[in-house]
């Protein structure tokens, strides 16, 4: 009876559009889905940081040099104020990282396709960016206060990203019939990655129905894509490019675009492991973490020399 009350004041919170925070009672499964969203969301801002990486060292300019230098350090920002707001939720961030590192825990496949050309830096920011914008946006309102407030900085920062790859692509496509075609070909191979990054089709998903009445999500998968597809093709006819689906047309009765299907088997095959770039993604975060274990001890021992020093200070006070 008690729980079956703690449950209804709950979702009464919710339905008033207030905020459930850290020390409010809450449903285990709730605890377990932001937690499993959230962790998710970070580690794929991490992951993330790789294929972009890729490229700070033949970027074709300084100024490109830079401006990439800086978005893979907000990446970094990104998954750092993520993993803090899962550690609201009571799960230690170490305990998160290493369920990445063995393979337990999921990112976003689109971190799992090559960066080939300088295009794809263009067709990331625009499309990958774009999507995860779209998704992010109404996220801000998500039903956990630590979530939602850590998603409006993120946004401005991802906002940011998606204006730097529209450019980079305006830029090729506007320059020379060699630099067109490479960013015609970028748009062709990060399309449908793109459009399978909001997930399985609403008839798959197992989280959205009950994420959608505890407003973790806002959207469907389904809605976000649409979404995505609707606001991304206008920008593609401004760039002179063509959207690689030979199904895509406006539908003037439901004023959206029709679109092609997605290749769903690809898709599972690369949440799965299998993608283009699964093993060298995991191999990189594990050397990385390997490697940066003596940063971590250092600043844990700093942080604790600090500590006994302020505490030092307080008793001879």
């Amino acid at each position: 009876m008690q729980a079956r009350s703690l449950e209804q004041d709950f979702q009464a919170i919710i339905d008033a559009e207030q905020k459930i925070e850290p020390k409010d009672w809450m449903p285990d499964q709730y605890r377990k889905t932001l937690i499993r969203q959230i962790s998710q969301h970070a580690h794929s801002e991490i992951v993330g940081m790789l294929p972009e990486g890729n490229w700070i060292t033949r970027a074709p300019s300084l100024r490109r040099k830079v401006a990439l230098l800086a978005k893979v350090q907000d990446e970094a920002g990104h998954g750092l104020y993520l993993y803090a707001a899962a550690e609201t939720l009571g799960v230690d961030r170490e305990t998160l990282i290493q369920e990445l590192l063995n393979g337990r825990a999921k990112y976003s496949s689109v971190f799992n396709y090559p960066t080939l050309t300088w295009a794809d830096i263009g067709a990331i920011g625009w499309l990958v960016d774009g999507a995860a914008i779209m998704n992010q946006v109404a996220l801000c309102r998500t039903s956990y206060g630590p979530y939602a407030r850590a998603m409006v900085r993120i946004c401005k920062e991802e906002s940011f990203h998606q204006r730097q790859g529209y450019e980079i692509m305006l830029t090729l496509a506007k320059g020379s019939p060699e630099q067109k075609a490479m960013a015609q070909d970028a748009l062709n191979r990060w399309w449908w990655p793109a459009l399978m990054m909001f997930g399985p089709n609403d008839k798959e998903s197992a989280h959205t129905e009950q994420s959608m009445r505890w407003r973790i999500k806002r959207f469907t998968n389904d809605e976000l894509r649409q979404k995505f597809v609707d606001m991304t093709v206008p920008q593609a006819d401004f760039l002179g490019l063509t959207v690689p689906d030979p199904a895509l047309k406006w539908n003037e009765a439901r004023g959206s675009y029709d679109f092609g299907e997605i290749n769903w088997e690809e898709f599972w095959n690369v949440v799965k492991g299998n993608g283009p770039c699964n093993l060298q993604r995991m191999k990189a975060r594990r050397k990385a973490h390997e490697e940066g274990a003596w940063v971590r001890e250092a600043a844990m021992a700093y942080a604790e020399k600090r500590k006994q020093r302020a505490e030092r200070i307080e008793q001879r006070a």
